[in-house]
């Protein structure tokens, strides 16, 4: 095992069976939340609570995973990729079926909302994770291929579960899209480990070290040929016994000391960050734009319906249209940022005005197509999540991208659970969706427009201050950086 801990990313090979697994993996734990906008007019049915309560169930299932990352990423890094899919493969199939026997919209919030969204989180930080292991060279191919099952999956969950729901009703189709959930626990028997998890090598590390502990203990009594009585041995064992204490009080302080160090480094690198003008205003269109584009994901079918436009579900749902889409966005997007001229804040910022611009036309659509086109529209719009790991590097650079990255997530996150259920509130105010995608559209764009202006501003800044570099902006837009 010591040999795996060495190996380098072989490109090929066992490589493309962790890709398979990792696209099932994604595929089947993010099916169900990628396509809830089906499940939410059921609940509302079933539970006759109000919209903005239910609404708090499909924004935590996608916003818990994100704010969790850190926690979800530090698993993987301790315990390993398989373990980690093992687990999370339970806690998404065991939330789906406990749905199933939901009472209320509470309980939901709970086995849907929460204990899906954790395990969603935890797949995605263990797929990522393997495939930036197995892939160098093709890691931007690996972790494109991998990242379309989050799509795929909506796009058939949100067929299969409309069936499923006609067939079975609503607590057969959570009990069965349940059981295919548990075949994220075989996907994770093909994640064969290429490195020794951290937790291994400390427990290594720990037994080595107890070992060394056991033969100092024994050694003064191996060392004495005379044993002259048995008081000499009692006084003996006690320093003994008091020097360990006294060494394990000093390396329990040094270990608080240690901790309070990093966290108050982490603290302080987290403030310069945000002192940064442009990543503040990153984090902002993040937030904005995240408090507005997931309203349609869960609301778009119900907005259908009630408007009387179609009656029940389509064949194809509205969120199968905005997941194929969202695929093809982030492939094409990310194709785009091979081009060496393109600029990627700004493509970014032009995805987000285009959000918002389409979320302002959504209440004068008055037809099922106009809602089809403008799902098309939306989903490939949320293709710029590929994009977002771009703009991190080129704000605040490579070398402090992942601390970076964990910031916006949370910002994202954060967002997401909250504004499903703003929507959800001002329908329950209004009866009427108008002011909600009104609401939604116009955060979007301030926040497109805010982060495009900053970048404009610290683009002519560094123009004009060539001579030194600029501490807040990074000069280099020409280099392209891909991060899982």
């Amino acid at each position: 095992m010591s040999a795996q801990n060495t190996k380098q990313a072989p490109d090929g090979g066992w490589g493309w069976a962790i890709v398979v697994a990792s696209f099932m993996g994604q595929l089947l734990a993010y099916g169900s939340p990628q396509s809830v906008g089906v499940l939410y007019p059921e609940w509302l049915n079933t539970f006759q609570d109000s919209k903005g309560m239910t609404a708090w169930v499909g924004s935590l299932v996608s916003g818990v995973g994100l704010i969790a990352s850190p926690v979800c990423s530090a698993c993987v890094v301790n315990f390993g990729a398989r373990p980690v899919t093992i687990f999370s493969g339970v806690m998404v199939s065991g939330g789906l079926m406990l749905s199933a026997f939901a009472p209320n919209v509470q309980f939901l919030i709970f086995s849907y909302g929460i204990v899906v969204g954790l395990g969603c989180g935890l797949v995605y930080a263990a797929t990522v994770t393997i495939t930036c292991q197995y892939f160098e060279k093709r890691r931007g191919l690996a972790l494109g291929i991998i990242t379309t099952g989050t799509s795929i999956g909506g796009f058939l969950y949100a067929t299969v579960q409309n069936e499923f729901i006609a067939l079975f009703g609503l607590d057969g189709c959570l009990l069965l899209i349940g059981c295919f959930a548990l075949n994220i626990i075989a996907c994770a028997g093909l994640m064969r480990p290429l490195h020794l998890p951290a937790y291994y090598l400390k427990q290594r590390a720990a037994l080595a070290e107890k070992t060394e502990e056991k033969v100092l203990e024994k050694a003064p009594v191996v060392e004495d040929p005379i044993k002259k009585n048995q008081s000499v041995n009692v006084l003996i064992t006690g320093e003994t016994k008091e020097r360990k204490s006294l060494v394990s009080y000093a390396a329990l302080v040094r270990l608080v000391k240690k901790k309070q160090k990093e966290y108050s480094e982490y603290l302080h690198s987290t403030a310069e960050l945000l002192q940064n003008r442009v990543f503040l205003a990153t984090c902002v269109s993040l937030f904005a734009y995240c408090l507005g584009a997931y309203t349609p994901l869960l609301f778009l079918e119900d907005l259908a319906q009630t408007e009387g436009l179609i009656s029940g579900i389509s064949t194809i749902p509205l969120v199968s249209i905005m997941s194929i889409a969202a695929g093809v966005g982030k492939l094409l997007l990310g194709v785009m940022m091979d081009i060496h001229w393109m600029n990627s804040i700004f493509l970014y910022s032009f995805t987000l005005l285009g959000t918002g611009v389409v979320l302002l036309i959504i209440p004068v659509t008055k037809n099922y197509t106009g809602l089809r086109v403008i799902s098309a529209l939306l989903g490939f719009f949320s293709g710029n999540w590929s994009v977002i790991p771009y703009v991190t590097t080129k704000v605040v650079g490579m070398d402090r991208l992942t601390e970076a990255y964990g910031i916006l997530m949370f910002f994202g996150g954060f967002s997401i659970m909250l504004g499903p259920p703003v929507a959800g509130w001002i329908y329950d105010w209004m009866h009427s969706y108008d002011l909600a995608f009104y609401f939604s559209g116009s955060f979007v764009l301030l926040g497109g427009a805010g982060l495009f202006l900053a970048a404009v501003c610290c683009r002519n800044n560094n123009q004009e201050e060539t001579s030194t570099p600029d501490t807040e902006c990074i000069n280099d837009y020409d280099k392209v950086a891909t991060v899982a």
